[in-house]
């Protein structure tokens, strides 16, 4: 009897240990589905040591060091001192977090899992890195006046009833409107900065980006199915095309270390356990085109063809095809135009699949020329009429900075 006892006694250790370490793995994913690191780190630094800024309408505000240093990071943190920075936007000496912390969204977190991503932090190594000095213009450098803004819209994103709908539209309900707090971008914002709700993932604005619209309706209108979209949260790339901009970082801090069913739940909530059948796009004839496609097209084929295809095929592994991508049929050109201004860089997607870097053309085509090679691209892949004018074209390129 007695030996048994001490054999019990020698096997509790290891089990609080094995708990301990099931609790910081689950901590890891969550941190992974919650996107902490793509705001909290810098390229070619360290992760979650800080420094990224985040450009706001009211200034820049910089991602804050979440390793377990005590001095510049989170090491004096308790567990419910994390639960109400992410769910209350309060820090431990009880001032204010501005919202680029997405507390708005997070306030709807379960303690449990707020607990494993403390967990999980917590056993990181400590970065001794401070976080740069956030200064914003005045009235909006007073955090006390967060106490007001939180009053009026701290709590207002809740979730939508779960009566009838299926378990992996609910799953696919906290992934997308908690952890992965994608309304956070993808509904606009108003003058104070708070989300409309009355416009629920109706599209925002992000850095002269269109951030579109995620309604189910919207995206079969851009050719999205389920399967599709669950294909493009793992691999970043689709028949509709590839995470470019600010999706990318999401997509590689998170979405694709993802287990394919959370992919698949995401897919279901946005689309539906119904989901609209896909809208797709029949390319008109050459002599159906508008004047200024039919000048487009040259420009297509002097300038993008030799990458995208001459009838907008594209290359495997080098460039995305324009026959069935989403991009083409934004109703707002914005998007189109930033990025072939812009350019991309190269990308590295799951698998085996990449993306050749795509230069930018800001310097090369007139802002007559852009219109006319737009209104190619959204006439013959985007099914939209082509009646973008140069004087628009002209408006959009002023409003970028390049």
């Amino acid at each position: 009897m007695r030996t048994l006892l001490i054999g019990a006694a020698l096997l509790l250790p290891l089990a609080a240990q094995a708990a301990d370490k099931e609790l910081i793995e689950r901590g890891k994913y969550l941190a992974r589905a919650a996107d902490c690191v793509a705001c909290h780190s810098i390229e070619g630094g360290a992760d979650y040591a800080g420094g990224l800024p985040l450009v706001s309408p009211f200034g820049t505000i910089y991602g804050t060091n979440i390793t377990p240093d005590k001095v510049h990071g989170i090491g004096n943190y308790t567990a419910d001192d994390l639960f109400n920075a992410l769910t209350e936007g309060k820090r431990p000496d009880g001032s204010k977090l501005y919202p680029a912390m997405p507390y708005t969204s997070y306030h709807l977190i379960k303690r449990e899992d707020s607990d494993a991503i403390y967990a999980y932090l917590m056993s990181l190594e400590p970065i001794a890195k401070p976080s740069p000095q956030t200064s914003l213009s005045f009235p909006f450098n007073l955090r006390f006046g967060l106490a007001f803004w939180n009053m009026i819209y701290r709590d207002r994103v809740q979730l939508q009833p779960t009566e009838g709908k299926s378990e992996a539209w609910q799953q696919g309900q906290y992934l997308v409107e908690v952890l992965g707090h994608c309304g956070e971008c993808h509904t606009p914002r108003s003058i104070s900065g708070a989300l409309e709700q009355d416009k629920r993932m109706q599209g925002g604005e992000l850095l002269g980006y269109q951030a579109p619209s995620l309604l189910a309706d919207d995206l079969a209108a851009r050719g999205w199915n389920p399967a599709d979209l669950a294909t493009f949260l793992k691999y970043g790339i689709s028949a509709q095309g590839s995470m470019f901009n600010e999706m990318f970082p999401v997509f590689h801090h998170s979405t694709q270390s993802l287990p394919l069913n959370d992919h698949q739940a995401m897919a279901t909530f946005l689309m539906g356990d119904q989901p609209p059948p896909a809208k797709l796009v029949v390319p008109p004839s050459l002599d159906k085109l508008s004047d200024s496609a039919k000048l487009g097209r040259q420009d297509y084929l002097n300038v993008c063809a030799g990458c995208h295809g001459g009838n907008g095929e594209g290359v495997p592994h080098v460039a995305v095809a324009m026959n069935g991508n989403t991009i083409l049929r934004l109703a707002d050109p914005r998007n189109l135009l930033r990025v072939i201004d812009d350019g991309i860089h190269a990308q590295k997607f799951s698998g085996f699949e990449r993306m050749q870097p795509m230069p930018g053309f800001v310097d090369k085509l007139s802002d007559e020329q852009l219109s006319n090679l737009l209104n190619y691209l959204r006439e013959s892949w985007g099914g939209l009429p082509g009646d973008l004018t140069t004087a628009r074209v002209t408006e959009l390129r002023d409003a970028a900075v390049h």
